[in-house]
């Protein structure tokens, strides 16, 4: 049979004293809080680095495919991007690359920072 050696009085006082947390405990949270932060921080900048690489790449290959649809249907490269709209190629000029008309070829130039090197 179990026998308890201390009171009551004695038994709420230990419980009171031992709900709180201890200050190692608490450094220890706060230290997984910030190492996950970090890593969701990493990731999210990650993800927007990929999405307007994207956008660029898309843009980019938008431009010369509605170049060569024009070349296809009219004989010629069109002699700018204004023309690709007027013609119904692309819905508005880019605003990530230019599109320019240079003797019989066309070419295309970075116009936004981010895309350069794609």
């Amino acid at each position: 049979m179990l026998h308890y050696t201390r009171d009551r009085s004695e038994w709420q006082d230990k419980n009171v004293l031992e709900k709180g947390f201890t200050l190692v405990e608490l450094l220890v949270v706060i230290v997984i809080i910030g190492v996950l932060s970090a890593v969701v921080v990493f990731a999210v900048d990650g993800v927007t680095d990929r999405g307007q690489k994207s956008a660029c790449k898309t843009d980019k290959r938008t431009l010369k495919t509605a170049a060569e649809a024009a070349f296809a249907k009219n004989g010629a490269y069109p002699a700018n991007e204004a023309a690709l709209v007027t013609g119904g190629f692309i819905e508005s000029e880019s605003t990530l690359y230019n599109y320019a008309l240079s003797g019989s070829t066309y070419t295309i130039t970075v116009q936004d920072t981010a895309c350069t090197g794609i």
